[in-house]
């Protein structure tokens, strides 16, 4: 294991972040837009979003954690408490943006 990261690791790791942080920004517009209405939701929409934090959350405490605790470098460590959040918020993000728009149905 090299202990210094060479630049295309740290780009993974940049890159990892900023998706999940535009896929995080994606799923908070549709939950909010759902939440107004506008966005086709189901029901249970936003006890899913309240109750998925707290796992998701500790899965990736305990990954970095190991990671940690498994002398991995600083990069390794954040790609691996980042990687559970980022496979769910991918996860919401295709779940979400495939409902489309809450448009009114006119009978003709």
């Amino acid at each position: 294991m090299s202990k210094i990261a060479t630049p295309a690791e740290l780009v993974r790791t940049s890159m990892t972040f900023w998706t999940l942080m535009a896929e995080t920004q994606a799923v908070m517009a549709y939950r909010v837009m759902g939440m107004a209405g506008i966005w086709a939701v189901t029901g249970t929409e936003n006890a899913r979003m309240v109750d998925e934090k707290g796992p998701a959350f500790a899965e990736a405490m305990l990954a970095g954690s190991r990671a940690a605790w498994g002398g991995k470098r600083p990069d390794q460590i954040a790609m691996a408490a980042m990687q559970p959040l980022q496979r769910r918020t991918a996860s919401n993000n295709r779940r979400l943006s495939r409902r489309g728009p809450n448009v009114p149905r006119f009978p003709l």
